[in-house]
């Protein structure tokens, strides 16, 4: 995730500007060649991903001996407000340089891996969720589209901003028009993940630091979503994430929520989790569910806007194919979000046979 203020340039602009960071869209022949491309730094992406190490300081007798003397030098031969600094300033300084590297192991993200990066971070860090498992409440502004989530059961009839401008299509996306319901109507309830939560750090990057994602399932999501905007080029298109900097962003072209040129979500080439923007009440039901959580930087700031909304949350990486087509429900419900219109994703495994995400 990137802490600078987001870009304002339409999504037609970001796919044809070959100077900016965007991609063109991919075409059925490009879309393997695209995976495999950038599959390529997939190893070394993951191999960035490392365990957060606590500070430890391992001393043996001859420096125990050493350092009891240097003290006793510090209290005798110099003042006592400099000593007391000296000595006060060796273990902050040991904090100060353990936290940056943990930092800088989280791997590339939207934030400079430098030491001015981190400071900005430590100065956001103070103002972090303290609970990332309860959901934002919902929007006050009247009239604000959509009305409510998509996730729960029985409410994915919900109307849209439009009528059925896209036409509708069995299997793959409908816009619901008026009180109009569509074929999602009777979808089964999102059911728990198993297992615990993986333990996640960090706020720009925020990553897994377990329980990483399959690559095989990674690969799957990717063409998903590049195939997604292939077949639907009209609504969606595929870029590198606004917000991330780094790794595959799906984008809608006429957004009614707008976060950064109309992103739905992105995936992260080294842990494989999610970052996306959710209905609040699908926020509830991803968060009591064990999917994902919200991002530390997703509150109203007290002196001016975080550089995230209150809706952008993390959705844990699939492991199995099972939990893949979670995801992509899961991406379903983003896209309703963001664009007040309903999608279905056709999950792409190693085949080229579509399955489609959500159950009817």
């Amino acid at each position: 995730m990137s802490l600078d203020p987001c870009p304002t340039t339409p999504l037609h602009e970001l796919h044809h500007d070959h100077d900016a960071h965007a991609t063109s869209l991919p075409t059925p022949n490009s879309e393997a060649l695209a995976v495999e491309r950038e599959l390529d730094m997939d190893s070394l992406a993951v191999a960035c991903i490392v365990a957060q190490k606590p500070v430890s300081v391992t001393l043996d007798g001859p420096t125990i001996c050493a350092l009891t003397l240097l003290l006793v030098c510090l209290v005798h031969c110099v003042e006592t407000p400099l000593a007391e600094c000296l000595i006060v300033s060796v273990p902050l300084l040991l904090l100060i340089h353990n936290d940056y590297n943990n930092f800088l192991g989280l791997g590339p993200g939207g934030t400079p891996p430098t030491f001015q990066g981190y400071a900005r971070i430590a100065w956001l860090r103070l103002w972090a969720l303290r609970d990332p498992f309860t959901p934002p409440d919902p929007d006050p502004t009247p009239g604000r589209l959509p009305t409510r989530g998509r996730l729960l059961v029985g409410t994915n009839s919900a109307p849209s901003r439009t009528s059925s401008v896209h036409g509708s299509s069995s299997g793959s996306g409908s816009s619901g028009g008026g009180g109009s319901s569509n074929n999602n109507t009777n979808v089964d309830a999102l059911p728990y993940r198993p297992g615990p939560r993986p333990v996640v750090a960090g706020i720009a990057p925020q990553r897994q630091l377990d329980q990483h994602g399959a690559k095989p399932q990674y690969r799957a999501l990717r063409r998903t979503l590049e195939h997604l905007a292939a077949r639907r080029p009209g609504r969606f298109g595929t870029a590198r994430s606004c917000l991330e900097k780094h790794g595959l962003g799906l984008f809608a072209r006429h957004p009614v929520n707008v976060t950064c040129n109309g992103e739905v979500c992105h995936v992260h080439d080294s842990d494989h989790s999610l970052h996306m923007t959710l209905h609040p009440d699908d926020i509830a039901e991803v968060l009591r569910k064990g999917w994902g959580q919200r991002h530390p930087l997703a509150r109203k700031g007290w002196f001016g806007a975080m550089p995230v909304p209150e809706e952008f949350l993390m959705v844990y990486a699939p492991r199995d194919d099972q939990e893949l087509q979670i995801v992509c429900r899961i991406i379903e419900a983003a896209i309703w979000y963001v664009t007040a219109e309903s999608e279905q994703i056709e999950v792409l495994y190693r085949s080229r046979t579509p399955s489609i995400a959500s159950s009817k």
